[in-house]
């Protein structure tokens, strides 16, 4: 698959990595531009993009971003077609975010984050911390490996 990881830090960094590693043709973006990405998270293949260039031609990208910000990507997702998957992973963390009054009200996360970017996203990967993501995640079926999450395979 082509995936997209935007942001380049902690959490963003572990997906670009494990998702290379797993053989996807992967590009990561940070919001700053794209030299700020780290070596490290280059390191299985991913390339570093420049943001607008993240969303163009992607089966999928993955918001690797900080809680309420999605909003500011709006018009960079406009044009991106329907059928591209918009992963979300993150968390409202009011000391981090600061205070959302509607989702303290009740609103869902991911409904939010769908309403702040103008189209349908799917909230994922949010519950494991990154040092979890980083050390304990393994391909599926890894011997003496108990987990449940592991980046989807690139077909063969």
């Amino acid at each position: 698959m082509k995936i997209s990881v935007i942001g380049a830090g902690v959490i963003g960094g572990n997906f670009a990595r494990k998702l290379g590693e797993a053989g996807h043709d992967v590009q990561v973006a940070d919001a700053r531009r794209s030299e700020a990405v780290a070596p490290d998270v280059l390191e299985t293949g991913a390339r570093a993009v420049a943001l607008e260039d993240a969303v163009k031609d992607r089966d999928a990208v993955v918001l690797a971003i900080p809680f309420g910000v999605a909003g500011q990507l709006a018009d960079l997702f406009a044009s991106v077609p329907a059928e591209t998957v918009v992963i979300d992973t993150s968390n409202h963390y009011p000391h981090l975010s600061g205070r959302i009054e509607t989702v303290e009200d009740g609103a869902i996360e991911s409904v939010y984050t769908s309403e702040l970017l103008g189209r349908p996203v799917v909230k994922a990967w949010y519950a494991a911390l990154a040092g979890t993501q980083r050390t304990k995640v393994a391909p599926a079926g890894t011997p003496g490996v108990s987990n449940r999450w592991a980046p989807p395979t690139a077909p063969s």
